[in-house]
């Protein structure tokens, strides 16, 4: 093992470091065979560090976790839809199944691999066993997240509904939901300690339920206290450590910590990208006196400590956005899931020791060689000279507000938001038009439209009247609901019934009646009348001259 340690590559965030252990070169498996023999030539290929065996898809990885019991890896990716399990005592594949449409969410049912529940992107939900699929159902509406309520075997769904499914697993049939007042739910979660479980929708509210209890429990507007009134609920997680507090993110990126005791935030983390928070984790490990929350977004992690909301460190991977995080419990090594096909792997040795199956890690990390590092400034924005004039901050050049790095400057990233509020006061109300103008043009394209086939005699004069009739749907999809009884009410100006009538079907079939021929034959006809006409005044004047 001492052969590998000038192979990991390490940076320095915050004075933490942070070692990639799969740094290696990713090779497809549809490459030449000939060119992958080529590779045992490549040094830097041949010296890689793999941890898992295999740990890739074809295209992306959508979903990672570890079983509770800590000795199997589950990941769902694309393309095909599949499911891959990893033996981590062995750290090599143990298999792989295939689904038939991509997995939304999976829950581990068990201590082990040995039932799974999938929830899929064509509303279904596959029950696994060992032995492969056991059961296939659907729920009403398409699912968005889950979670197991393993005190009363009840599988929680949440979907584009404002109910919660539940599906008894012992009984084997749907329970009645529990009716929320959201219009639609994004994410729910389950206190391990308490049971309690947690409902964010997209009015941006939490809901808590007791499952002793029909009516919820409670409700609060949790991300309207960061100022983004628009903003949907898109993670939720308990801290099972003592039950008292509860992490919630939201779409514009923030995190806030509740106490169940309060309705307002005690802690709001701001994630800087604006982007939606994808999960959060509580972690404890022996090396930290104080829990760390690890936040993630489609762009960066974030560690850092919810009581202080200092951060520790972050990690920002290059290969792709992320889609989930699988955090080992009480260590150090966490696994990304990426819209690329290698699934990175990071460990933290001041976050925590490595877990028993991949023990060596920690020697390896010991022998890398002390070597230029990477700084990487956290809670700053990296802007250039031409961002500065834009902000009107070019007179903080020279003070200790903006720090000279390469060819632009880094600045606080609150005093960077003050000034673009400042120098864009309306963004928020821009903000709101343009999400009203996408819902609007979501909702024209999943209409049902009938296609229309335009002759081609007469084509501009048809389009001209189709076109009349498309702006008043487009005036009936805009206007209130006044507008649209008024405009229902009108009929077509022109129909595909009226290419082939009787009386009108020859406008558009003879190629004698098209309107630039009829316009030719008009000029015509006034250009002879006033040549006869002429002709004849001439002739009365000469005859007028004329002698009696």
């Amino acid at each position: 093992m001492t052969s590998y340690g000038d192979r990991l590559k390490s940076t320095s965030i915050n004075g933490v470091k942070l070692y990639n252990v799969s740094s290696a070169p990713n090779v497809p498996t549809w490459l030449n065979p000939k060119k992958q023999r080529a590779l045992r030539k490549n040094p830097h290929y041949m010296q890689r560090v793999e941890l898992i065996q295999e740990l890739k898809f074809e295209t992306a990885t959508t979903r990672i976790k570890a079983t509770p019991d800590g000795e199997y890896l589950i990941a769902s990716g694309i393309y095909p839809p599949q499911v891959k399990v990893y033996e981590l005592n062995q750290l090599a594949l143990k298999f792989e199944r295939h689904l038939d449409s991509e997995i939304v969410d999976f829950e581990i049912l068990d201590d082990d691999f040995s039932k799974l529940a999938f929830l899929c992107a064509d509303r279904s939900i596959n029950l696994h066993a060992k032995y492969g699929k056991h059961h296939t159902l659907r729920i009403p509406r398409m699912g968005r997240d889950m979670t197991y309520d393993s005190w009363s075997c009840d599988l929680l769904c949440a979907a584009s509904s404002p109910d919660l499914y539940r599906i008894n697993l012992e009984q084997g049939r749907f329970l009645s939901p529990l009716s929320t007042q959201s219009p639609a739910l994004n994410v729910v979660s389950r206190s391990n300690l308490h049971g309690l479980v947690a409902c964010g929708g997209e009015d941006g509210a939490v809901e808590f339920f007791d499952m002793r209890m029909k009516s919820s429990a409670a409700r609060i507007n949790a991300v309207t206290h960061g100022g983004d009134a628009a903003a949907e609920v898109t993670a939720i997680e308990f801290d099972d450590s003592e039950g008292l507090q509860v992490a919630v993110g939201s779409s514009a990126g923030k995190v806030f910590i509740y106490d169940l005791r309060t309705s307002t935030p005690i802690r709001v983390k701001d994630h800087m990208y604006e982007s939606p928070i994808l999960n959060i984790k509580w972690q404890r490990t022996l090396n930290t006196q104080q829990p760390k929350l690890i936040t993630t977004d489609k762009h960066i992690v974030r560690i850092w400590d919810p009581n202080t909301g200092e951060g520790m460190t972050s990690i920002e991977p290059t290969q792709g956005g992320i889609n989930d995080i699988c955090v080992f419990r009480g260590s150090g090594l966490m696994l990304l899931a990426l819209d690329s096909s290698l699934i990175p792997s990071y460990f933290i040795p001041e976050l925590g020791p490595a877990p028993k199956w991949c023990s060596p890690l920690e020697n390896l990390t010991e022998e890398l060689e002390e070597s230029a590092q990477t700084t990487i400034y956290d809670n700053y924005k990296f802007l250039a000279m031409e961002d500065l004039e834009k902000l009107q901050l070019t007179h903080l050049i020279g003070t200790d507000l903006l720090k000279a790095s390469m060819h632009g400057y880094f600045i606080n990233y609150h005093l960077y938001k003050k000034a673009l509020a400042v120098i864009e006061p309306f963004a928020f109300d821009d903000y709101l038009e343009r999400r009203k103008q996408e819902k609007l043009e979501e909702q024209r394209t999943q209409r049902i439209t009938k296609k229309r086939r335009l002759p081609k005699v007469n084509r501009d004069l048809a389009a001209r009247l189709h076109g009349d009739e498309s702006e008043e749907e487009n005036k009936t999809a805009e206007d209130g609901e006044a507008t649209k009884k008024v405009l229902k009410k009108k009929k077509p100006i022109l129909t595909d019934e009226h290419f082939i009538d009787g009386r009108f079907g020859s406008m558009f079939q003879n190629p004698v009646l098209t309107y630039s021929f009829q316009l030719f034959l008009f000029d015509l006809f006034i250009a002879l009348f006033h040549i006869v006409s002429n002709l004849f005044l001439g002739i009365s004047f000469w005859f007028s001259g004329l002698p009696n």
